[in-house]
């Protein structure tokens, strides 16, 4: 099982990944080993995140996520939290 999921950062700016463990792999970004990007903007919180099957549905659709613009992406985060 993957997950995508999406980190707020201390400047505002949004980080999408993929992972099979989120709460690891936010460790790691807090920790200053999870890139350069979120090393460099230093982690707040994970405020999104959703299950796919295999790392191929998950690389797909991180790269869908990192192509939408800021506002598409909040949008998404929105109706999760209605949820």
């Amino acid at each position: 099982m993957y997950f995508v999921y999406i980190i707020k950062c201390k400047d505002g700016s949004l980080y999408t990944g993929i992972t099979t463990n989120v709460e690891r792999r936010f460790a790691e970004h807090k920790a200053g080993k999870g890139g350069s990007y979120t090393r460099a903007r230093k982690v707040l919180r994970v405020i999104y995140k959703e299950k796919q099957k295999n790392r191929s549905l998950a690389s797909k659709r991180e790269a869908e996520i990192k192509g939408w613009s800021r506002l598409k992406k909040l949008s998404l985060i929105s109706a999760e939290e209605r949820r």
